[in-house]
Order: C-alpha cells, then structure tokens, then sequence
C-alpha cells in the first residue's frame, strides 16, 4: 500500500489559529444546516407519506448524491480553485434545499436530498485538499480531527436550532436553515483568498482511472476499511431517528438527543487526533466501528428516550475519537502527482459506505422488523471492525518505517 507522504517542515513555526477561518469557518456554517437536517430527514419522508423502508432509502439519498460526485470531486476542484468550487457549491445546495422544503412529493425530497450530497463532497474534497498542503505531517491527524470537528459543532447547533424551529412551526422550517447556511457559507469563501491557486498549475492532471489502477491495491484494503468506517457511521443516521419515530419519541426530541450526541462527538474529536498523531490511525479506526456494532446490538432494548439517547452517546464517542479518520488515511496514502484524482477515489470509498449503510437498513427493514435491522447491522459491523483494525495496523506498520 502507498505510505505516507511526510511533507518537509515549513520555515516558520506552524499555528493552528493561522488558518482557523479559511480551513474551518465556512465548515461550520454550513453543518449547521446539514445537522439540523440529518434528524429530521426519514420524518419529513414519512410525512409526505413514505413507509419506513422508503424513508430509510431517501436518507441514503444523501451519500448516493456524494457517491455519484466523488470521483469528477478532485479533478475539479484542482482546475477551478477552492474558492470558486466552494461559492458554487454552496449556492446549489441552498438551491436544493430551498427545494426540499417547497416539496410536497417524496420523488422530489429524494432527488433534493441527493443533489444536496452531491455538493456537500465537493465541499469536503476543497477543504481536505487545503489542510494537506499547508498542515506539516506531524500535525496532519489534528488538522483533519479539526475539520472533522468544526463538522461537528456544526452538527451540535444544528438540531438545537432546528428543534426550536420545529417547536415554533413545522419540519420544513428546518430545510429553510439549511438553505440559508448554505448561502452563507458561499458567501464566506467568496470573500477569502483562493488558497489552492499556486497548486493548480503544478498538479498534473493524469486521468482518473490511471491514477486509481496505479494505486488499486490501496484501495482494495484500506479503501475497503474506509467503506466500513462510513457505513457504520451512516447506521445511526437511518436507523436512530426510525427507531426514536417507533418508540413514540417526538422529532423534536430526536432533535436533542441528537444535539446531545454531537456534544459527544464534539468532546472527543481533539483527542482522537492528538492520538492519530502520537499513536496511530488504528487506535481510532477500530472504536468507530466496534461502538456502532455494539450500540446496533443494544438498540432494539432501548425503549424510551433515555435508553435511546445512552446508545446514541455509546455510538457518539466511538464517533468523535474517529474524527478525521478517513481524511487522515487518504491524506497518508495519497500520491504527489494525482492527488486530486486519488482523493477522488478515496472519497468515493467513503461515499460507498455512506449510502450503502442506508441501502442496507432499506433492504432489511422492508423484509423484516426494524429491531431484526439493528442486529443484522450489528452482526455485520463486528465483522468489519476486523478488517479495520487489520489494515489501519499495516498502515501504521508502513509510517513508521
């Protein structure tokens, strides 16, 4: 597998605080938006008429969307420049969900939802891409852990915010959030400088499918890691909110505890990636996965909203340790010449998991209980924490070399 590219030390001492506003502000804002949206997303489907399988698809809508731009995702933000990508993008998914919130189909939700994930790739690739080039090694795990976490916060005050809305008026108030902290986040990039600019000139632009045969058996193990690590993490995105609508919790409630859990998260992201830094990726990877195997195992016990709200912290901490986890490997692994392309490929690992988490608890929560649903997941997310924690040891095996 490809080992890490240790980048030589900068000149003058490297300071987090230098690049606070351009690498994390527009990341906040705009999760503001999509926390508030990710709870309530499977409920908005099931008002508009959607059966739970139906409403478990349409929030897999969300990581098909990134899916589907993963791979053009690199290749484009290195030709036209972070900031245009990230002011284009951000007005498109303000776009999108202006549209969610408009809607009265369920077709036309779905089709927002996906056209939203497609944005929101590009949005992560511009800012992975960034922190790579002016964070030295030593220090990758943290950058990445920050980005991760600035996500998070964002996801904290994203549901508190939306669950007052809810209170206040209806579901699709929250869709409007959405919208608008996508327009600002568009409008905070276009007023940065364009940080990517002196790279575009010197990246060759070698075709996707080289770069990505070239480095094929990294991506067939560590990729495949990555595709466990995003669909464990997509699990509680499909299968909490359904399971909270079935014990008889209200959406605002959901809300809560799912600001509550992006507290969790938010609480462990800088230790997760002082660890990545000191004590390897594996240390990280493998609690990801193990904690949403055994928080799907528990669920079908919790039957109130402080049972369920203790699996979503259980499910939280193995979260927030992981934060920056696959942005970290993929900046490890990833080649000088083709990064973009790379990074494309990788993403698209993550993507894979994303939406395929959600296709999963679909396919089995149209045939059987949803409570069946949880174990299976379970069952599936103990086999992947293996394969994780085998490969995230080989690569750190490789750093240390």
């Amino acid at each position: 597998m490809s080992g890490p590219v240790a980048e030589d030390a900068p000149r003058a001492p490297f300071r987090f605080r230098d690049i606070a506003l351009p690498a994390y502000g527009p990341s906040v804002v705009n999760a503001i938006g999509h926390g508030a949206v990710l709870p309530v997303l499977a409920l908005r489907a099931r008002e508009l008429g959607a059966d739970v399988s139906t409403a478990a698809f349409v929030v897999a809508l969300l990581g098909i969307g990134s899916l589907l731009a993963s791979l053009p995702a690199g290749a484009l933000v290195a030709r036209i420049g972070e900031r245009r990508a990230l002011t284009t993008v951000g007005s498109l998914d303000a776009v999108a969900m202006a549209a969610a919130a408009l809607t009265d189909s369920v077709l036309a939700l779905g089709l927002a939802v996906m056209f939203s994930g497609m944005t929101w790739t590009i949005f992560l690739m511009a800012r992975q891409g960034y922190l790579i080039d002016v964070v030295p090694f030593a220090f990758r795990a943290r950058a990445m852990s920050g980005l991760g976490g600035s996500m998070r916060i964002g996801v904290l005050i994203g549901p508190l915010i939306g669950a007052g809305l809810i209170h206040l008026g209806e579901l699709t108030w929250v869709f409007w959030l959405a919208a608008a902290t996508a327009l600002v986040s568009a409008l905070m990039a276009r007023s940065m400088a364009d940080y990517g600019s002196e790279h575009r000139g010197s990246t060759p632009h070698a075709s996707v499918v080289s770069v990505l045969k070239a480095h094929r058996r990294t991506l067939l193990t560590l990729g495949v890691a990555v595709v466990i690590i995003a669909a464990s993490r997509s699990l509680r995105i499909v299968l909490l909110p359904l399971w909270a609508e079935q014990v008889g919790l209200s959406p605002s409630t959901t809300s809560l505890i799912f600001a509550t859990a992006a507290a969790v998260d938010i609480a462990f992201f800088f230790p997760g990636g002082w660890l990545m830094d000191n004590h390897g990726r594996f240390v990280v990877a493998v609690p990801v996965v193990a904690t949403t195997a055994l928080g799907c195992a528990l669920l079908p016990l919790a039957t109130d909203a402080l049972t369920v709200a203790g699996v979503m912290m259980l499910m939280a901490v193995g979260n927030g340790l992981g934060s920056g986890i696959v942005m970290t490997m993929g900046a490890d692994t990833a080649p000088r010449e083709g990064r973009a392309q790379y990074l494309g490929g990788w993403r698209l690992c993550g993507d894979i998991g994303g939406s395929g988490g959600g296709v999963l608890v679909s396919v089995v929560a149209a045939v059987a209980p949803l409570a069946a649903a949880c174990v299976v997941m379970a069952g599936l997310a103990a086999l992947g924490t293996v394969w994780v924690g085998y490969f995230t040891r080989r690569l750190d095996t490789v750093s240390r070399r």
